[in-house]
């Protein structure tokens, strides 16, 4: 015998395991009980809110808005592991990624998932939020020189903020760095 059960795509999102959110314009319209909870928001507290308030940083905020358009542009898509900021001001690990429903409009409305990895990249330094920016591209297996060209830094720049991370994580290599920078022990 076959059950067969309606589906209620409004329950399904509300319920989900993962944090999720609808957003116009990085406002977000509505958003699910994981993502509040993560976030250390209660019920509703973030519908109207701008994305601003999960980042450590109006200007870290600023600047992903301006690294995701154009991926966003080619790919219709973005992924990315940043650090976030609670509503407590705890900073943690956590993997974002977003669809725009118009791929013409990156930026317009569309559908975003937060994961909270902190337990497995506990954010153990601390960092300014460039260093910030440069420790989650490393993470993503970028160079200095992709780095360079992805935040409008020199190279040399990136570098210097490379070397800050390393004496920060006591890290004697980038391999070195990028493992305690994902929370894997070597």
């Amino acid at each position: 015998m076959t059950v067969s059960y309606a589906i209620d795509y409004e329950t399904i999102f509300k319920h989900a395991p993962v944090g999720m959110c609808i957003s116009v314009n990085r406002v977000i319209q509505s958003c699910n009980e994981a993502l509040t909870s993560m976030f250390g928001y209660g019920h509703g507290d973030l519908d109207g809110k701008s994305f601003q308030v999960l980042y450590p940083t109006m200007d870290e905020f600023l600047r992903t808005g301006d690294r995701i358009i154009p991926i966003m542009n080619t790919k219709g898509r973005y992924s990315d592991e940043r650090i976030m900021r609670r509503n407590n001001g705890e900073l943690f690990w956590c993997h974002v990624s977003g669809r725009a429903l118009d791929p013409k409009d990156p930026l317009g409305p569309g559908v975003w998932t937060f994961e909270d990895v902190s337990e497995k990249r506990p954010v153990t330094a601390e960092l300014t939020p460039r260093e910030r920016e440069i420790a989650a591209l490393l993470v993503e297996g970028k160079t200095s020189k992709i780095i360079a060209r992805d935040t409008g830094l020199s190279p040399r720049t990136v570098e210097m903020h490379r070397a800050k991370l390393m004496r920060k994580f006591s890290a004697a290599t980038s391999s070195e760095l990028v493992h305690k920078l994902v929370g894997v022990s070597r």
